[in-house]
């Protein structure tokens, strides 16, 4: 029987070849040899976690492997692909010989997951093998994790687009931000956002966080991550706090649209999103399109611009003074385009309206709509579930007047 620790001692004594051929085919084993390593302990730690070992222990899988020597991302990572590797047939098989590394089959795993639970119905054996067959694609063809990931992000809105659910990455009511100050006076903080405010986020600090030369015009001596927080001063200078309520967003969007297939937009940072957020976007962002045929060409490239600016956003805030469906303050409000600027709609005041970001997702998801009364003011359509008839409501800071008014 075979002593692991010899294998340990056989490494120990290897001696780096000067030859670049055999080094770069002793490199290539050595990867081989850490792949299948980590295969057989992610099954390790699911035979531990089975077991119940650590349970026993008062302690936990994750826990336990960690003191015997494996670091805290490591554990978790064999836990959870020992555990998803079930029904994962040919994944399992690459990963045993060493074939793809365990950063890959993670991102099989976990890619594989969120696109069942991205799906309405119970996925079939066939669906799921058709699934790990794309994204296993990927890994095999050298594709990084990252963009397993996305694979799966994309894969996941489709399942989902029939149904109308919202993928994980755009479902605003995970979203969470916590900052306090420290003792030593800094403030520190983490953030868990959709996809959405991630892209307005890359986009608005990337332009502020390239290098630049110093004066003596040296290369920039500051490192990526304090490049990212004077960026992040920058941006708060610019308009990011303090600001009156009349702004409109100042960060651009850019995004991706298949003609043929418009539920695969693409954000630049982010990655996938339906082709609901992509119109969301449209409504209040600086947002530029880039519509793209079979081919990867450029067929169309909407105008950069497409903001409710000066004094138009002011006409509308002094004439609907809050959001028009549940009255929220007009701090915290979109413009919304009741024609949507997709579908030609223009920039005017007869075309807009307030609407805060709960309920103007809920009128680009839903069967809510808006329309402009004859009275000049706009008017909200309830579904069908809601009103059988679909009378329409005044605006809320109008709700004491009728259709007549």
């Amino acid at each position: 029987m075979l002593r692991l620790l010899d294998v340990v001692d056989a490494l120990v004594d290897l001696v780096i070849p000067d030859d670049p051929g055999d080094l770069l085919a002793m490199t290539k084993d050595l990867i081989t040899v850490r792949n299948a390593a980590e295969h057989q302990l992610a099954v390790c730690a699911a035979v531990i976690d089975q077991s119940g070992i650590a349970r026993k222990a008062g302690s936990t899988t994750a826990k336990l492997l960690q003191a015997n020597g494996a670091a805290p991302g490591a554990a978790y990572r064999w836990i959870r692909i020992g555990s998803g590797l079930s029904g994962l047939d040919r994944t399992a098989g690459y990963s045993r010989d060493g074939f793809v590394s365990c950063e890959h089959v993670d991102a099989v795993v976990k890619g594989v997951g969120h696109i069942v639970d991205r799906s309405e119905s119970p996925v079939t054996d066939g669906q799921r093998v058709e699934f790990e067959r794309t994204l296993l694609s990927h890994a095999i063809s050298g594709s990084p994790p990252s963009e397993i990931s996305a694979v799966a992000r994309a894969v996941g809105n489709e399942v989902a687009h029939e149904s109308g659910g919202l993928p994980p990455a755009e479902d605003r009511s995970s979203n969470s931000l916590d900052y306090a100050v420290n003792p030593e006076g800094r403030c520190v903080g983490r953030f868990d956002v959709d996809a959405v405010i991630g892209e307005k986020l890359f986009s608005a600090l990337d332009s502020w966080s390239k290098p630049r030369p110093e004066p003596d015009g040296s290369d920039d001596a500051r490192t990526p991550t304090q490049r990212r927080a004077d960026a992040l001063h920058q941006l708060l200078d610019c308009g990011g706090g303090g600001q009156d309520v009349v702004s409109a967003p100042r960060t651009e969007v850019f995004v991706t649209v298949p003609a043929d297939h418009p539920e695969a937009s693409l954000l630049r940072w982010m990655g996938p999103i339906t082709a609901a957020t992509a119109e969301v976007l449209a409504c209040d962002s600086s947002i530029t399109s880039v519509t793209l045929d079979g081919e990867q060409v450029p067929i169309d490239l909407s105008p950069p611009k497409r903001l409710f600016t000066g004094l138009v956003r002011k006409a509308i805030i002094v004439r609907d003074e809050c959001c028009v469906k549940c009255g929220d303050s007009v701090t915290w409000v979109d413009c919304h385009h009741i024609v949507h600027f997709a579908d030609g709609g223009a920039t005017t005041l007869d075309n807009g309206c307030l609407l805060c970001r709960t309920c103007h997702m809920a009128v680009h998801n839903t069967d809510w709509d808006v329309i402009m009364g004859s009275d000049g003011h706009p008017w909200l359509i309830p579904p069908a579930d809601i009103d059988p008839q679909r009378r329409p409501l005044p605006a809320y800071n109008r709700r004491t007047l009728t259709l007549a008014a």
